[in-house]
């Protein structure tokens, strides 16, 4: 299986709110990728710098316009 940020299940179409994958019938979270993957083709809202792993630090691609609740299409979620 490739691992993918792009992939993962919170950018896919079989995702619910309730972290259960419908392609898989499965609890899953976020960091979650497979080779199953269907984007979703909306934005989602709770993608914004404040949620990214990359705010403030050197890899960020818009440090100064990183600001909570800007989306950005180079998002990648925070790992606990």
């Amino acid at each position: 299986m490739s691992i993918r940020i792009a992939s993962s299940c919170n950018h896919c179409n079989s995702f619910s709110e309730s972290h259960m994958c419908k392609t898989h019938d499965l609890k899953v979270s976020e960091e979650y990728t497979c080779d199953q993957f269907s984007i979703l083709q909306q934005l989602n809202k709770s993608m914004h710098c404040k949620s990214c792993q990359r705010m403030n630090r050197a890899d960020c691609e818009h440090p100064d316009l990183a600001a909570d609740g800007m989306l950005c299409a180079s998002w990648a979620p925070k790992v606990s």
